[in-house]
């Protein structure tokens, strides 16, 4: 509180030698006062709006029945016997048995989950692990109204799943701007939590653009969120769907108070994809990438940790074909900044098939530009071990005072690896032990220098200076990444 004095009440008087001062005081509110005095949200207009689009969905799969009421419990009694390596008892004579039915599938149910009307016509949208293995798919709109839902289509990697009911005039959401959300705004979730229907819950957006996943950024948030949430809405205070609740973690299976959300955005262009086609078309280039560290990007010129570290390109890929090289650093891809690692393939994934991009990569010390034609996502190739059997070359000391001693490659070692040139690292010992190197790793490049024989290497280390932290990239089996020796410690 703040307290205003009031100097035309002022009294004064003089007694006993004293002087003395009357005020008149009057308490005023403070700023933070005020702010802590502002109403809470009301959210009962959102949930009559958005409340009659959000649909129960409970799935079914279907089991062969064990034939005979006895079935079951001989079948139980025996297993009994089985798992604890008890003699089986055996089974007392009966009279023959009529010839009983085969068996028969009978649905059970599999799981229960939640979802919201896309559109007026009976598009529905949900989590893709709502629906996954289900056999038959039930919608349940607020007014007991069930479906038989076909599933148009659902996309693993962002968890997203379109499903269709013969229904028309439904209630549609209204879909948010997710970049107008801002952290600290309050939202509302509409769901099924453990079954129990059309329940409220409430909180705040606790961050954005949290990295749990591959190809999303999801929304991080407070609300209460429980299994059979999943596939309902994240709703703002303008009653617009900005996200689609659909993990939440927890040590105990319930909510504690962390929740993520897929951001409307993203599940809008995977639901276009879906209605569209039935499936989602994402865009690779073929390299295996990881991050930069600060000590890496200032040791190398990079200035700022950013971009993405190529640790191995596969053969015949989009990035080889663009001259794509490991240890190259991707700071730029078809115009967009690449500032993590993990927004590489978020910016790739969501580009077209076939679409020639221009990529900026950071190498020994500057950037180029390369063009580079996008392909289709495809399974993950296992990746193959090197291996050098053939009699050691050998070895150069030259590296003495970094703790290395290195030999020229054999060209088998050089066909295998897929590379020109390097140096195979003999023995690590002191400060290239402390950075990481083994034996056996090959290094390719050193301080910025491009190293593809040991003369390369020796002449190299001869420039270096030893009071300065040294880059080192390399090779070990079909990764790429750098280490930064330090002389000094």
């Amino acid at each position: 509180m703040m307290i205003q004095i009031d100097w035309k009440k002022v009294r004064t008087s003089v007694l006993a030698g004293a002087f003395v001062v009357t005020t008149a005081f009057t308490l005023v509110p403070s700023a933070p006062a005020m702010a802590q005095g502002r109403t809470l949200p009301d959210f009962t207009d959102l949930v009559e709006q958005v409340g009659p689009s959000v649909v129960n969905i409970r799935t079914l799969e279907k089991v062969g029945s064990r034939g005979g009421p006895d079935a079951a419990g001989q079948e139980d009694m025996l297993e009994f016997f089985r798992r604890f390596g008890l003699p089986i008892p055996n089974a007392p004579r009966q009279a023959p048995q009529p010839r009983r039915p085969q068996p028969q599938e009978e649905e059970q149910p599999r799981g229960m989950g939640s979802g919201f009307v896309l559109s007026s016509d009976g598009i529905i949208m949900t989590n893709a692990h709502v629906i996954e293995g289900a056999d038959e798919v039930i919608v349940t709109l607020t007014d007991k109204r069930e479906f038989k839902a076909k599933v148009i289509g659902a996309d693993k990697r962002s968890d997203v799943a379109v499903v269709k009911i013969e229904a028309t005039g439904l209630p549609a959401v209204k879909v948010g701007d997710v970049n107008r959300l801002k952290v600290g705004e309050w939202v509302m979730a509409i769901g099924s939590p453990f079954g129990l229907d059309n329940s409220v819950t409430a909180g705040i957006v606790s961050a954005k653009q949290r990295d749990t996943g591959d190809y999303l950024p999801f929304i991080q948030t407070d609300v209460a969120i429980n299994p059979g949430n999943s596939g309902g809405p994240l709703i703002n205070m303008r009653g617009e769907v900005v996200g689609i609740n659909s993990q939440i973690y927890s040590r105990s299976g319930g909510s504690m108070g962390i929740s993520f959300a897929i951001p409307m955005d993203e599940a809008v262009r995977v639901s276009e994809q879906l209605r569209t086609t039935g499936r989602v078309s994402r865009g690779r280039i073929g390299v295996q990438i990881d991050q930069v560290s600060k000590e890496v990007a200032e040791s190398i010129g990079l200035g700022k940790p950013q971009g993405a570290l190529v640790r191995s390109v596969e053969a015949g890929s989009p990035a080889e074909k663009a001259g794509v090289e490991a240890g190259d650093i991707i700071i730029r891809f078809d115009g967009k900044v690449v500032e993590k690692s993990i927004d590489l393939p978020r910016i790739v994934g969501g580009t077209k098939p076939g679409t020639r991009s221009a990529l900026t990569v950071f190498r020994r010390g500057v950037s180029k530009e390369l063009m580079i034609t996008v392909a289709e996502i495809d399974a993950d190739k296992p990746v193959k071990k090197a291996s050098d059997k053939e009699d050691k070359p050998k070895a150069s000391s030259a590296g003495q005072m970094l703790g290395l001693a290195v030999s020229d490659l054999t060209d088998a070692l050089k066909k295998e690896l897929k590379i020109k040139g390097g140096v195979k690292v003999e023995a690590a010992n002191e400060a290239a032990a402390r950075a990481g190197l083994r034996e056996g790793d090959v290094i390719i490049q050193i301080a910025n220098s491009e190293v593809n024989s040991v003369k390369d290497f020796e002449t190299a280390v001869s420039r270096l200076d030893k009071s300065k932290a040294i880059n080192v990239l390399f090779r070990r089996g079909e990764w790429a990444q750098y280490v930064v020796i330090r002389l000094t410690r």
